[in-house]
């Protein structure tokens, strides 16, 4: 499910209806605003965040910056991504070590809402980021909690301190109080202590959070809210300011819900950042929370930033400089495919990587529809070839394909689609190894792309190069023409592409590298 899916429909469709618009009335902005207001109540979004959204926009929609601008529709636009940025918090905020380590981090919230798998995540982002985390098991009540958290540290590679058995057993302030201890003895840098939830909010859950709190002296309290409840929300972050009072807030199942209300609500009410967001449900599925970037994905303008650090996570820097090197003397192979297939895998989770992408809103549908174990299935063919068939794919005559199809379990048809879709994959990145703009299925010609199927020069036909003229004094010149050229190198990028002389050995720059690096996702 798209997070953010439902308001982001109506809002893309509302400010849409404003770009066939050369000049914007008041009636235009009041209606506009009208569906705005329409949309976040329909998200769930509390109502005070709702009327003050709506004012803000609305007043700047008429004032002169919009009447202004060259562009008025792509100006109120632009309104709207900087008060939904405002709304959400604003600037990104993520956790303040402690000058003497152990940094102290604690997690509140109610029952279900996530705590203690958010508590492995968290740990598992820290130990990647060079931390020694360690996990506190100070949820002593709910039934089989410490036995949850030594499981999900186990999974995430923390370790877990959990003297007591739980179940009822216990206390949970005299656990938090040796946990610190444990890890100044231990050199953990950090220590994330899970406390316990209630189905609601109580006296006897605030006043045991209020004790850990005062017992360790946090430098965090992350107060962990499940993005699902809607308007629940604010009244529960409320309580919980109040009784305990947190640093910053963690949005659990955000994409759980279309809606979002409550991550455009807390923020706004209680002048606290939303500092991270849980995905999924993998370990992985965690990220931190930018106000801005999540304006954009809600507005179909793509997250292009997190998009590129989650490839970055796990595309391998050797084997995306070997695949470029291969692009640039046009030896492009299946094996490199489907190492490419492999590096996708490990990325996660395709669907919302690819919904990361501007205007991929549009195209709702067909990512939903798209079925991962594809990707699978597509290695499970070019690993049932052999080695000779991987180099050269033209060797694949009917009786070999199907040979492969038996081995991978697959049809004919399938290996053929196969075969189609390398051999269009190759020719999109030889294109832009050579500096050019691919040409994407289904859509037509990029204006001002050279190269296009169809390029007319003005006074007629377009000049093929390499041609031979019939004339054989032509002929003779054009050799001479030939010989007297700076050579280029066939499979490399080439000058033209970025606009300066290519190299003369027929092997790409560092700079031309860079620049193949950042279209496979290493930018």
């Amino acid at each position: 499910m798209a997070i953010f899916g439902n308001l982001s429909d109506r809002l893309t469709q509302t400010l849409a209806g404003l770009r066939s618009k050369g000049k914007l009335t008041p009636a235009d902005v009041d209606g506009t605003v009208r569906e705005i207001r329409r949309a976040l109540l329909e998200a769930d979004v509390a109502l005070p965040v709702v009327k003050d959204f709506a004012a803000h926009v609305r007043e700047r929609a008429l004032g002169d910056e919009v009447n202004r601008a060259l562009n008025p529709a792509q100006q109120v636009v632009q309104i709207v991504n900087e008060e939904l940025v405002r709304i959400l918090g604003g600037d990104t905020r993520q956790i303040e070590f402690a000058k003497q380590p152990p940094t102290i981090i604690m997690l509140a919230g109610l029952q279900g809402a996530g705590k203690t798998t958010l508590a492995g995540k968290l740990a598992k982002r820290l130990a990647g980021e060079k931390h020694t985390p360690l996990l506190v098991a100070a949820d002593l009540q709910r039934p089989n909690a410490v036995t949850q958290l030594q499981v999900v540290g186990q999974q995430a590679g923390v370790q877990v301190y959990a003297p007591e058995p739980g179940n009822g057993v216990g206390d949970p302030v005299r656990v938090a109080k040796d946990a610190v201890r444990f890890a100044q003895d231990k050199l953990h840098d950090v220590v994330i202590i899970d406390t316990a939830g209630r189905l609601g909010v109580d006296q006897e859950l605030m006043k045991q959070a209020a004790d850990i709190r005062r017992a360790t002296n946090p430098d965090e309290v992350l107060f962990v809210i499940d993005a699902m409840i809607g308007q629940d929300a604010v009244a529960t972050a409320k309580a919980f300011q109040d009784g305990v009072d947190f640093t910053g807030v963690v949005l659990s199942k955000l994409d759980g819900d279309a809606r979002g209300g409550a991550a455009l609500s807390v923020a706004q009410l209680t002048g606290r950042p939303i500092m991270y967001a849980s995905t999924g449900e993998g370990l992985d599925d965690f990220e931190v929370f930018h106000p801005d970037r999540m304006a954009k994905r809600i507005l179909d303008m793509g997250d292009i930033l997190s998009l590129i650090e989650q490839a970055q996570k796990a595309f391998d820097e050797d084997e995306a400089m070997e695949i470029a090197s291969k692009l640039a003397t046009e030896n492009f192979t299946l094996d490199d495919f489907l190492k490419q297939m492999q590096q996708l895998r490990k990325a996660g989770n395709f669907k919302k990587m690819m919904g990361m992408l501007p205007g991929m809103g549009q195209m709702k549908e067909a990512l939903e529809n798209f079925d991962e174990r594809e990707l699978v299935r597509t290695e499970a063919i070019i690993q049932s070839m052999t080695t000779a068939e991987r180099q050269n794919p033209k060797l694949l005559n009917g009786s070999r394909r199907a040979r492969i199809a038996r081995g991978s379990g697959r049809t004919v048809t399938d290996v053929n689609e196969l075969v189609k879709r390398f051999e269009q994959a190759a020719k999109m990145m030889k294109t832009v190894a050579r500096g050019g703009t691919p040409q994407i299925p289904g859509m037509g010609p990029i204006p001002g792309q050279h190269g296009g199927r169809k390029a007319v020069a003005k006074g007629g036909k377009k000049k093929q190069q390499g041609k031979r003229s019939g004339n054989p004094a032509k002929r003779a010149q054009q050799a001479v023409e030939e010989a007297a050229a700076p050579k280029r190198p066939g499979g490399a990028f080439g000058g033209a592409g970025f606009g300066r002389p290519a190299a003369g050995d027929g092997q790409p720059n560092e700079a031309e590298l860079e620049q193949l690096q950042k279209y496979l996702g290493r930018g």
